[in-house]
């Protein structure tokens, strides 16, 4: 797999799991807001870890963990993941997969074969404002497709949005409900303007007041059994 970066503990990217977090190189989107632009460029100035190594760090750390986290970058666009996956499960560890939802049949695959736990899935915007946020230009029903098969596989998950300003409004939120339908688990992101950004530009964005973040959370309830808010 093309690993680009291996974080040793976290205990909040695994929703009530202390994990390890891979980070997959490349991505299929250039969303102005993200803090990993190295990541999703696949850089070549960040270091491939090679599979052995990850596994050896991985049964030093029985015991510490519970599981894995594996993020990106996208790592469903990974030819290596499933391989990867087969090879974690025998450990003993919970996995959870982050994805942008783009490549429904590679998160099918995980779940049929048991090879996840937990997958969050990121809606970065309403479908009409994907193009402008995301950088490309790209049908929303990929995403639909993921969202039905977590619900349909009843696979433990997420959905979480980042709270871009001017990109995540209500108005988006509501057409977000309207197209997904209902689902279980949501979270909101508040927007980071200090990290490295690939569009620089956002770093001048202010981020959402608090009071408006939970003005958008009362709109996700409308259509999630469940929301938080993280990063306030």
């Amino acid at each position: 797999m093309n690993i680009r970066g291996l974080f040793k503990t976290s205990l909040v990217d695994f929703p009530g799991r202390i994990s390890s977090v891979i980070f997959t190189g490349g991505c299929n989107l250039r969303c102005g807001y993200c803090h990993n632009p190295g990541l999703a460029f696949n850089s070549p100035d960040l270091e491939k870890i090679d599979d052995e190594t990850v596994f050896s760090f991985l049964e030093k750390r029985k015991g510490l963990i519970d599981g894995i986290t594996v993020s990106g970058g996208e790592p469903t666009i990974d030819s290596g993941l499933i391989p990867f996956l087969q090879r974690v499960r025998p450990m003993g560890l919970q996995i959870k997969l982050d994805t942008n939802g783009f490549f429904p049949e590679i998160v099918e695959s995980c779940i049929q074969d048991g090879l996840v736990d937990y997958v969050a899935l990121d809606i970065k915007t309403s479908p009409d404002k994907y193009p402008s946020l995301t950088g490309r230009d790209l049908s929303f029903t990929p995403i639909l497709a993921t969202v039905d098969l977590l619900r349909q596989l009843q696979v433990d998950h997420e959905i979480r949005t980042t709270c871009v300003p001017g990109f995540v409004t209500l108005e988006d939120i509501k057409k977000i409900g309207q197209t997904t339908g209902r689902v279980k688990k949501y979270f909101l992101q508040q927007f980071v303007n200090t990290a490295d950004l690939i569009d620089s530009s956002m770093k001048g964005l202010t981020p959402c007041t608090v009071d408006y973040l939970y003005s958008l959370r009362e709109e996700v309830l409308k259509f999630s059994d469940y929301c938080t808010i993280r990063g306030i």
